[in-house]
């Protein structure tokens, strides 16, 4: 007798990507790149140089630099034992100066290098509630400037954040000012805060009670609106600053102001970060898809940071800026229109060898070209040119071929342009022509 067995048919389950880790997708990703392309060309021209950063760190870095009570290490931290035979605990980096310090030290430190100028761009990590322009994988630009400590250098500093702004095209940017004062004035603001808070202990939210033994300082960064009202006339750090940082800081905004930066002295303002002395600043936004969630970015000084994790005592001062919180501020709109990024359109399929011709020479030029197939009709043509976030598109048709001279429509402005070119003039030639269309 022949038996047969069923068995039962198994739903293929999907595969899905973890929460707070984001694909991105042409034409976003090309705008991003440019984007970050504009920042590094600001960068190289303050003269500092791009460093490669491993993904993958020591766990212990960030427990000594960042603090082991701050919320990065002890709640954020993506952090596993590796299987090496001392089970080092290992992190995906949550940020980049630590990161960067050690490479610094790693290379000799101030001995081979006494002045050292290092940006970055890439991936951060940090296991905490996804939230607008900030998710579990989220990317930086950062710089840090090494082996100076004098105001100067914090106010070129400021000069090259609020140049990135403008080069990116960030609407409504702010660069928010304080100083954190050092180790010889904080400790008494710090007893002074905490005195202060002890007070008002009832009207503070739990993780600030957890944060006054710790970190007191992040108290005034609450969001909590009932931490915000108990502490609204809390000491400030500005009234407890020793003589030099009380210099140091008004130098800075001299030095910074008097070369064009507008800074908006923020007493109740700290960093999260245990490493910040003197200058600290932050980068916010002023744009409607932002919200309250207006940070884009910050930094400061962190003098003794060096020291603290092996190398020679070297000052330091630095910055990073997420790239999702720019994007958002209006950063990818700035490279809508690209005058290198163009989609051929060849009108019947007569047209696509000219097409197919001109896109091979624009394209050793250096431009970024799409050709789409003449069988398709123009209407689903200029549907992909839009998709696709082509500054221009060039269009061919019989009559075009025929004239030798085609027609290029302004995808922003919507506007055509016929004959400001010939197809068999050089590339340089036609990038000049097209360039000129998006300057009209």
């Amino acid at each position: 007798m022949l038996v047969l067995l069923v068995l039962p048919i198994l739903p293929i389950l999907k595969v899905t990507s973890i929460k707070g880790f984001k694909d991105v997708f042409p034409p976003a990703g090309t705008r991003r790149e440019r984007m970050t392309t504009r920042a590094c060309r600001v960068l190289e021209s303050y003269g500092y140089g791009r460093i490669e950063l491993p993904l993958l760190e020591k766990g212990e870095l960030f427990v000594r630099a960042v603090g082991a009570s701050s919320d990065i290490v002890e709640k954020e931290m993506y952090a596993f034992t590796d299987k090496d035979k001392d089970a080092t605990l290992v992190a995906l980096r949550p940020e980049g100066t630590a990161s960067v310090v050690r490479a610094f030290i790693e290379a000799g430190g101030a001995r081979e290098i006494p002045v050292a100028r290092l940006f970055y761009t890439g991936p951060m990590f940090r296991r905490e509630r996804p939230q607008k322009g900030r998710l579990r994988q989220f990317h930086q630009i950062g710089a840090e400037y090494l082996g100076r400590d004098d105001p100067a250098a914090d106010a070129e500093t400021l000069c090259l954040v609020d140049d990135i702004c403008r080069a990116t095209g960030i609407h409504g940017a702010r660069i928010l000012v304080n100083s954190l004062g050092d180790r010889e004035c904080r400790p008494a603001y710090r007893e002074s805060l905490t005195n202060f808070a002890r007070s008002r202990i009832e009207s503070l939210c739990a993780d600030c009670r957890a944060r006054l033994e710790r970190n007191p300082l992040r108290i005034l960064d609450c969001k909590n609106p009932g931490c915000a009202e108990a502490t609204a006339d809390a000491p400030l750090m500005a009234d407890h600053l020793c003589d030099p940082c009380e210099r140091h800081y008004g130098r800075v905004i001299e030095l910074a102001e008097a070369s064009g930066v507008k800074l908006q002295r923020t007493p109740r303002m700290v960093r999260g970060l245990d490493y910040y002395v003197r200058t600290a600043f932050e980068v916010v936004a002023d744009h409607k898809d932002l919200g309250s969630q207006n940070a884009i970015g910050g930094g400061g000084r962190y003098d003794g940071l060096v020291a603290q994790l092996g190398g020679a005592d070297t000052p330091g001062i630095g910055f990073a800026l997420g790239v999702e919180r720019m994007e958002l501020a209006g950063g990818a709109e700035a490279e809508a229109v690209y005058a290198d990024s163009i989609l051929i359109a060849p009108v019947g399929e007569s047209c696509e060898v000219a097409a197919a011709l001109l896109a091979r020479r624009l394209r050793l030029a250096g431009a970024a070209v799409e050709v789409e197939s003449g069988a398709r009709k123009l209407k689903a043509q200029m549907k992909r040119a839009d998709k696709a976030g082509a500054g221009f598109v060039v269009l061919i048709g019989p009559e075009e071929l025929a004239a030798g001279r085609p027609v290029v429509r302004d995808m922003i402005r919507k506007a055509d342009y016929p004959g400001c070119f010939g197809l068999d003039d050089d590339a340089e030639a036609v990038l000049e022509a097209i360039r000129k269309v998006g300057n009209n």
